[in-house]
């Protein structure tokens, strides 16, 4: 008898567990998102939006090593995006609109926001799961 072989029940079928706990990630990391301020979430909104569109197998944002020129032209693209979206906007401040400074650090929150969501899909199969 090879009693080596033999595994306990609650052994024999240990993914419904696994899959509990990563619901349980991804709950979090959503409920974590809804608490970004309003001009976060909106410019997160922007950014799943424009990846949803090169999301894909085979997209840059899956390379091994994605190449950093193109991420930041990507997130560039956005924040272009962003300003050509305010400026036609009636009830955007004016005032903010033409300083540099903030243009600057949307283009940094951007970035950030953009490296997590591809970091996110990245680490996502295509059943919501995240692999850690």
């Amino acid at each position: 008898m090879d009693h080596h072989r033999i595994l306990p029940f609650y052994m024999t079928y240990p993914l419904p567990l696994f899959y509990q706990e990563e619901d349980k990630v991804q709950r979090d990391l959503e409920y974590l998102q809804q608490m970004y301020p309003t001009e976060a979430k909106r410019y997160q909104q922007k950014i799943a939006s424009m990846l949803d569109k090169i999301d894909y197998d085979g997209s840059m944002i899956y390379d091994e090593y994605p190449d950093r020129m193109r991420l930041y032209s990507l997130a560039q693209d956005i924040v272009n995006q962003i300003k050509k979206e305010e400026s036609m906007n009636p009830m955007s401040n004016m005032s903010d609109s033409d300083n540099p400074e903030k243009w600057e650090h949307l283009s940094e929150l951007v970035q950030i926001l953009l490296f997590y969501e591809i970091y996110r899909r990245r680490h996502t199969n295509h059943r919501g799961i995240l692999k850690f």
